[in-house]
């Protein structure tokens, strides 16, 4: 199965659909260091830093799956919610590119506040704009944590299908039991330096993560979030008003703070997925990503839909 993704950020979603079996003939990411992690961990990859206003969708006609994690704020409740008014808003350009590769399947991440009433207008111009192309368009609010993800993360998954495949994709069925709490995931790095105390935290530490907050190039530098988010942090004995270069060391008292690497495994990431660049660049790059274990359940289903479709094309040859 090919894949072309745009807004590939640091490789949350592409590392999903890597994981579920899809092949990437391209990575477009507008950020030159969110493009070298890409290239970092995958030299393989074609990754090109390039807008995606302008990228030439025609030579990559016929992709099995167009992906994309379009930019949040346009729909975010934290911004002015401006939605096709936000000059980020990356839909038009979305359409453009769909229209000119014609993938057999679309899927897109947002925010929840792409559901808000105020968008409806906008959801149901979308959902005409691909059916014009000859897409079905459908959403689901999907939650992390019902994938094995120790966070509360919720996002919208934007799936389109061409019209004779959508009895074909089934949305995923969530994991029969609860993600791990934040002390058993954290244990071994919060106590890497010999922390005497890294054991009791960890019992303390028992319930999953509040949504990680990434932050922007304007705003938001390398923390947790706003007071409430950090208030949230507290609870599971967690100072959320920095992130520390590494974990505590063995004489540490207080409440420890979390590194790029224990955030990113908070988000899904194996601990082998480097982040290029200092602290708050590669911080911003983890809190920004979609967990790449619920891309990859959405992409295992869409793979379980393309191959049926395949099957049926050949027989229907035959």
């Amino acid at each position: 199965m090919q894949s072309i993704e745009f807004c590939a950020g640091a490789g949350g979603q592409a590392l999903g659909l890597e994981m579920a079996g899809f092949r990437h003939s391209a990575l477009v990411e507008l950020e030159a260091d969110y493009a070298r992690t890409l290239q970092l961990n995958r030299p393989h990859w074609a990754v090109h830093t390039a807008d995606m206003n302008a990228f030439d969708g025609r030579p990559y006609k016929g992709m099995d799956l167009l992906a994309g994690g379009l930019p949040c704020p346009p729909f975010s409740v934290a911004g002015k919610q401006l939605g096709d008014r936000d000059e980020r808003n990356l839909f038009p350009a979305a359409i453009r590119l769909v229209d000119e590769i014609q993938p057999k399947a679309v899927m897109i991440e947002n925010v929840r506040g792409f559901l808000s009433p105020v968008f409806e207008d906008y959801r149901l111009f979308l959902k005409s704009e691909f059916k014009k192309l000859g897409y079905k368009l459908d959403w689901r609010l999907l939650n992390a944590s019902d994938f094995g993800v120790p966070q509360l993360r919720p996002r919208v998954v934007i799936v389109a299908l061409r019209e004779s495949m959508t009895d074909l994709f089934d949305w995923p069925d969530v994991l029969p039991h609860n993600p791990p709490m934040v002390g058993d995931v954290l244990r071994d790095l919060m106590g890497a330096n010999g922390w005497a105390g890294a054991d009791r935290w960890a019992r303390g530490a028992n319930d999953i993560a509040p949504t990680i907050v990434g932050g922007s190039k304007k705003h938001g530098g390398p923390d947790l979030g706003p007071t409430r988010a950090r208030k949230a942090w507290a609870v599971l004995g967690v100072e959320g008003r920095s992130l520390a270069e590494t974990a505590p060391e063995a004489d540490f008292v207080g409440m420890p703070r979390l590194t790029v690497r224990m955030v990113a495994r908070l988000q899904g990431f194996p601990d082998t997925w480097q982040f290029h660049g200092r602290k708050t660049t590669a911080y911003r790059q983890v809190g920004n990503a979609f967990p790449p274990p619920v891309a990859k359940a959405v992409a295992n289903n869409l793979r379980i839909a393309l191959s049926a479709q395949r099957m049926f094309s050949v027989k229907a040859v035959a």
